[in-house]
């Protein structure tokens, strides 16, 4: 037997099969991303481009994605549930705000650590006489929760059993009871609601309390009926979603966003949906 003929036939079929392997881990080179379109300042519809979104999700994505060398377009999909449907069904790769939930595993793959950690806050008039410190201090006071606000599922149940609030259509309308004096909080998130009282020109009459009520994960999540669904993406957007917390980069675009969602609604006069 040729020992050198059968080494130089290994060595060819292995450089034949390099370009199969390079293209197998970077086989996607654009990813079709949706979410909610009413989240500010996380996700909203860009009033100059409806179709397309944009806001912090948006920017964090982008900048993670462009460092592995994909192309991100950010695409309105309809409301909340359409988004997902869209995702589900793997017309479109990915979900950049995902509430983690069980039902969902079947279909979309989430990718740990979530991009953003959406922080609950108590919300209250400067005025308030209310003491609080835990979650069940608010138990026996009238409060109000957006009905598109998502929780975790551990604390819904809690506020289901423990608490009284009433579901608005929007934080504009939780914020707006609150400052009528009909409840005595609002949960809502730390950024949302910044976002949506400094809109409203009702930042110096609420102040939030610094101590979360609940901290659920916008995730990432990646369909599993997208052709972008592989090991290798999986795997570079969590080393990405690890590394994020130490760089800096989502306080800054949170707020970035919070001031270019401000700056929106001053010129049409509008209120935020979230």
């Amino acid at each position: 037997m040729d020992l050198r003929r059968v080494f130089g036939q290994s060595v060819l079929l292995g450089l034949t099969m390099l370009p199969m392997l390079s293209s197998a881990a970077g086989k996607c080179e654009r990813l079709v991303v949706t979410g909610s379109p009413d989240a500010p300042p996380y996700l909203w519809q860009d009033p100059q481009n409806p179709k397309h979104l944009i806001g912090a999700s948006a920017d964090l994505l982008q900048q993670v994605a462009g460092q592995l060398g994909i192309k991100v377009e950010m695409l309105y999909a309809g409301k909340r549930s359409q988004a997902l449907d869209e995702v589900r069904s793997g017309r479109m790769d990915m979900l950049a705000d995902a509430p983690l939930t069980v039902s969902e595993l079947e279909t979309l793959d989430y990718i740990h650590p979530p991009l953003l950690e959406n922080d609950y806050l108590v919300w209250t008039r400067k005025d308030s006489a209310l003491v609080y410190n835990e979650a069940q201090d608010l138990h026996g006071h009238p409060g109000a929760l957006s009905e598109k606000s998502r929780m975790t599922p551990a604390f819904g149940t809690f506020a289901e059993q423990q608490l009284t609030l009433v579901r608005t259509p929007n934080l504009t309308q939780a914020f707006q009871k609150l400052l009528l004096g009909e409840v005595d909080y609002v949960l809502a998130g730390r950024y949302s609601g910044m976002a949506a009282a400094q809109a409203l020109s009702m930042a110096n009459d609420l102040v939030a309390r610094s101590q979360p009520v609940d901290k659920p994960g916008l995730f990432l999540a990646v369909s599993h009926n997208s052709a972008c669904n592989d090991p290798w993406l999986r795997g570079q957007l969590a080393k990405k979603m690890t590394e994020l917390p130490a760089s800096g980069l989502t306080e800054a675009i949170l707020q970035r966003n919070i001031e270019r969602w401000k700056s929106q609604q001053q010129q049409p006069v509008s209120t935020p949906k979230q």
